[in-house]
């Protein structure tokens, strides 16, 4: 099928090489004449004889066993898929805000940060579905959030349950919006939300290491120019909810392993988090120091 979205190309060009691998070592329809010798001896349709097995009475039927079917992903794979890794998210971060020392905080976050965007890279420039690495990622990030966490609840307090509801929120409503199909994800709205997110992940790019030589630009410092960055990213976070949600459904329809879902849940989980991190800077802006 057809699908004006590279990666559900990329991913369902994977899958259609699966399947026809699967068919050509033998799946429950393979039939003589595909490189199997016919049943009984018999020549196969291009007219190679078949042959019997040593120690069999009869000759080989040339019907090899067939392989594990493969079940296509559905809406619900995904949710499920999505809730785990949440819940292994919500489990490291817990883990790491405890385990983890305030003199330690720091190098956590950055080395947390570092790790996750190369895992984030590998899975997302990846051509076949990884569930292991994607569970990795979760692992990762939890340490990254739970650490980010407790460093602004440190500073301003009630503010991590004010994001998370907050973030769930947003999440429910853009579910609500493109279920009701208010925002479509046509083949330009794709292209324009892959070039903005491109764009404002250069920024940061670009603003975290002028921070690293004493540069403040003015994007995170809690002014007018970052409050309105900060509601740039939120609103571009909230929209790429569309993207996953077109991705799942068309993943669906064409007929993806149910491996992808674990794909499909990771681009979830993504949007999630970098909703959550923009909306607790955003709310610390507003805070009052204690």
């Amino acid at each position: 099928m057809k699908t004006s979205n590279p990666v559900l190309a990329r991913l369902g060009q994977a899958a259609e090489r699966e399947r026809a691998a699967g068919y050509a070592h033998g799946g429950p329809h393979a039939q003589p004449g595909y490189g199997q010798p016919g049943p009984y001896g018999q020549p196969d349709a291009y007219g190679q004889p078949g042959y019997a097995q040593p120690g069999q009475p009869y000759p080989a039927t040339g019907y090899p066993a067939a392989p594990p079917t493969v079940q296509p992903m559905s809406i619900d794979d995904v949710v499920i898929k999505t809730v785990a890794l949440l819940g292994i998210l919500g489990v490291s971060a817990a883990a790491a805000w405890v385990l983890v020392p305030d003199a330690l905080l720091g190098p956590a976050w950055i080395g947390a940060a570092v790790v996750a965007l190369v895992l984030g890279l590998i899975i997302s420039f990846s051509r076949m579905a990884n569930p292991a690495l994607v569970v990795t990622y979760a692992v990762v990030e939890g340490v990254f959030v739970g650490m980010v966490s407790k460093a602004f609840e440190s500073l301003y307090n009630g503010i991590v349950l004010q994001a998370v509801i907050a973030t769930f929120g947003v999440f429910f409503v853009m579910a609500m919006i493109y279920k009701l199909r208010i925002i479509r994800a046509t083949p330009k709205f794709a292209r324009g939300m892959i070039a903005v997110m491109a764009g404002l992940f250069g920024v940061m790019l670009i603003n975290l290491v002028l921070s690293l030589f004493g540069v403040d630009t003015g994007l995170r410092s809690g002014g007018a120019l970052a409050i309105g960055f900060s509601l740039v990213c939120i609103v571009v976070a909230s929209l790429s909810f569309v993207l996953s949600f077109h991705e799942i459904e068309e993943g669906v329809r064409m007929g993806l392993p149910q491996r992808y879902s674990w794909t499909a849940a990771f681009g979830i989980l993504v949007s999630l988090v970098w909703l959550y991190i923009e909306i607790l800077r955003l709310i610390s802006y507003f805070q009052g120091d204690d």
